[in-house]
């Protein structure tokens, strides 16, 4: 992947982020993004009370993963670093 293809996906998945944000942060919380790998894995830091909720595997999966993988089908993975 070239720099400029890895820019564009990193404004993407950003975009997709800001859609996402306002649930979490309505229980509190809140994401940042890390990282984007070559192998097409979303790094991601979950904050606030999604940083220390039991439930943030499946915020994660189901919720993140879910909406970055239906924007973006190239995606492969969404981690929580």
């Amino acid at each position: 992947m070239t720099e400029k293809e890895k820019k564009n996906y990193v404004i993407r998945i950003n975009e997709v982020l800001e859609l996402v944000r306002p649930y979490l942060q309505a229980d509190g919380g809140d994401i940042d993004f890390v990282d984007f790998s070559d192998e097409y894995t979303v790094f991601v830091r979950l904050t606030g009370a999604c940083g220390t909720c039991a439930m943030s595997v499946q915020t994660l999966k189901f919720g993140v993963e879910h909406a970055l993988k239906n924007a973006i089908p190239e995606i492969k993975e969404v981690v929580a670093v």
